[in-house]
């Protein structure tokens, strides 16, 4: 699985990319099976919503996940870029159980 990580309105710091690796690259034992020599790509965007808000779910965090013939998608805001991107994790992962009972896959 490979992860492209782009930030928006911000800078993207090293701890930041370590998260977003580390929650992301987490869900690379439910696609296992679908993730051919890397076949399977994970675009993420984190940032600000826009650079004059200070107050409130300023952050987000966006994730699109291509796997064989559906292209899997979850965006959530919070006031701290880390639990948008833990939110963002467990939402793309109820899609990607979703995506296996639509196959048929166990």
């Amino acid at each position: 699985m490979k992860i492209n990580i782009k930030s928006t309105n911000m800078e993207l710091t090293d701890p930041i990319k370590a998260h977003v690796e580390d929650k992301i690259g987490s869900l690379k034992k439910y696609i296992s099976r679908y993730d051919e020599g890397d076949s399977v790509i994970v675009d993420v965007e984190v940032g600000r919503r826009n650079k004059h808000h200070k107050k409130g779910e300023v952050f987000r965090a966006e994730a699109n996940l291509d796997l064989p013939g559906k292209m899997l998608r979850a965006e959530e805001r919070d006031y701290d870029i880390y639990i948008a991107v833990n939110k963002v994790r467990g939402k793309i992962q109820r899609e990607i159980n979703k995506y296996k009972t639509e196959r048929g896959d166990k």
